[in-house]
């Protein structure tokens, strides 16, 4: 078996659709099982509406899109948004009524978590809960929403700091990864930005990650956490926005007023046998839905 053969195998590997054409087109099918997909953006990008999105996609079946199994939902930045999710789960039992229960969210197990070591008993207990195998449908999908923020203020910048939070962090990423090859399952991770200073042409003259692509609201960011956690996932997606000021004839006014319009792109950084691809999209009532150019 050579690399050249290697890539002309056809992927088996299962997807979770987002049930929009044009973004599914930019995953190569939507998020794949036995891998860690991690969603970076500022706040208001759309990153948690994604997940909650999925959280309920995931009851259909393959032929549909979905994994015909439940999902297990971390949170760490409180508090959970309990009314967005039930909203979704109505809007889909309205469109799949045979395919998703009356009470979706019977099928969705939400937890919150407040730091990194409380993270990694969840996570064991979680590898047996799914191996008792007592749910309903089976767990296919596991979101942590979001893994920056227990990091953000539990370590110190001390030595002895950042060795810790460096072993905890490479805990996680291990325990996540070991968790999607052995159940199949699909893992998403949200992770926040901070704000880029270096050369336009990378770290070190080295281009990782698509770094001078990460433009949102007229910064440089880059994923938080460190370029050491390009090591620790399969696929990152970037969700930027930027915001617009444009003017709007008011007939009843003498003069013009100036609202504001938000655009929203989604950007495939990096994912296996893939190439870089992006599309706009917008946030409806049903979720992310991307926008024809």
């Amino acid at each position: 078996m050579t690399p050249q053969n290697l890539m002309l195998l056809p992927l088996s590997t299962p997807k979770l659709s987002i049930e929009c054409p044009i973004l599914d087109h930019c995953l190569g099918g939507g998020i794949p099982c036995n891998s860690i997909t991690e969603l970076v953006g500022e706040s208001g990008s759309g990153k948690t509406q994604l997940c909650l999105q999925l959280t309920v996609r995931a009851q259909l079946p393959p032929s549909h899109g979905g994994l015909r199994g439940s999902s297990i939902y971390i949170f760490t930045e409180f508090s959970f948004p309990f009314r967005r999710l039930q909203q979704l789960g109505n809007l889909y039992h309205a469109s799949y009524p045979n395919l998703i229960r009356l009470e979706p969210l019977e099928d969705i197990y939400v937890h919150g978590v407040h730091d990194a070591e409380e993270l990694i008993h969840v996570l064991g207990d979680i590898e047996a809960f799914i191996a008792i195998d007592h749910t309903r449908l089976p767990v296919k999908l596991i979101v942590i929403d979001s893994i920056a923020a227990l990091f953000r203020s539990q370590y110190q910048t001390t030595l002895a700091d950042l060795k810790r939070r460096s072993e905890m962090f490479f805990n996680i990423s291990g325990t996540l990864k070991g968790l999607a090859n052995k159940f199949g399952l699909a893992v998403v991770v949200t992770n926040q930005v901070v704000d880029f200073i270096g050369p336009h042409d990378g770290v070190n003259g080295v281009r990782l990650g698509n770094l001078e692509s990460l433009d949102t609201s007229g910064r440089r960011v880059s994923p938080a956490l460190g370029l050491a956690r390009v090591h620790c996932i399969n696929s990152r997606v970037f969700l930027a926005r930027h915001d617009q000021s444009i003017e709007v004839d008011i007939r009843t006014a003498p003069s013009t007023s100036i609202c504001s319009k938000t655009h929203r792109t989604f950007h495939l950084i990096f994912a296996p046998h893939l190439a870089y691809a992006s599309a706009e999209f917008v946030i409806k009532k049903e979720g992310l839905v991307g926008v024809s150019r």
